[in-house]
């Protein structure tokens, strides 16, 4: 659905206080605008639907990190169709989970989520938990994730502080162009003074705040014209000043040792049985980027070494 372009006003409806922080008054407006922007503009994805359930909402969570919607989509379509349930993941060896992860990348996601499952099946009777103390005890969870599920499965008040919602927040609230690199208890205070105090309508502010920076306030090229909230953003209003901190860089992946793994376990993803080491050494040319790839994969649990040179996805 196309969106009804914005009339940016002068001034932000309210400046901060001396803290940095935004009165009620403002809170409610932001929330107002971009609520009411996202039930117009939401895209339909599957994880939103009802019958995704919190399965199917933490199984995207995962898959989500560092990843674009149009890769997971695929594998998440694939991966509920054959583990519709925790229970389901959980009976399988841990190598199941990394062959159907594909290409999605950083691995380690699979068997993580994969012990979330064991988890779950164990302690929790098969259901996620919704509570976030329970979430954030699960293996591979950590405060994002666990508010995410809560916020986005349960309808939970939580903040939840995902790159695109802390670039929305460093823009129109703090008036920078870029959040830090890593979130700071600054970034978690604002997130908290923004949250509404309806739990309904604080899940709603999650999500909608996440669209917002994923499809209009953007890494690149925002579209101002199109932002519910462009008349209180404080970055616009300030006339756009360039980021000012460290130069950022986009991640290389070519010639990494992330590349070589990636081609390591694409052969072994592959190959129903296990492998032999002259077949992963045709993989790549470099043979000491190819040793430090393959032992960084057995390290981390991703692959299995067998007696007399073969390799295998892990079983246990």
């Amino acid at each position: 659905m196309t969106p009804t372009p914005q009339t940016p006003s002068a001034t932000p409806a309210s400046a901060p206080d001396a803290a940095g922080l935004p009165d009620s008054g403002t809170a409610a407006g932001l929330h107002s605008s971009v609520i009411t922007w996202f039930g117009a503009n939401a895209r339909d994805l599957p994880w939103r639907r009802p019958e995704a359930g919190a399965w199917g909402v933490m199984v995207s969570e995962f898959m989500l990190q560092q990843t674009p919607v149009v890769r997971v989509l695929p594998v998440y379509e694939q991966w509920l169709a054959r583990w519709p349930r925790p229970a389901d993941l959980a009976a399988e060896a841990p190598g199941e989970a990394v062959r159907a992860w594909g290409r999605l990348g950083y691995p380690r996601r699979a068997l993580r989520l994969h012990g979330a499952a064991q988890a779950i099946t164990e302690r929790h009777g098969g259901e996620v938990p919704s509570e976030h103390g329970q979430l954030i005890s699960l293996p591979g969870i950590g405060e994002y994730t666990a508010a995410a599920v809560a916020s986005f499965a349960y309808g939970r008040r939580h903040a939840v502080l995902d790159t695109n919602v802390r670039r929305v927040f460093a823009r129109a609230v703090s008036g920078v162009e870029y959040p830090p690199n890593a979130t700071t208890a600054a970034e978690r205070r604002l997130a908290r003074t923004l949250l509404p105090d309806d739990e309904t309508t604080a899940a709603r502010w999650a999500a909608a705040s996440m669209e917002l920076g994923a499809l209009v306030c953007t890494a690149k090229n925002p579209e101002c014209g199109r932002c519910p909230i462009a008349g209180q953003c404080a970055w616009r209003l300030a006339g756009k000043p360039a980021h000012a901190g460290a130069a950022r860089r986009g991640q290389t992946y070519a010639g990494t040792d992330r590349q070589v793994r990636g081609k390591l376990l694409a052969v072994l993803r592959d190959t129903p049985g296990p492998v032999p080491q002259s077949q992963l050494d045709a993989v790549w040319h470099e043979p000491v980027q190819r040793a430090r790839a393959l032992d960084g994969l057995v390290s981390d649990g991703l692959v299995e070494p067998l007696a007399g040179g073969v390799y295998r996805l892990p079983l246990t």
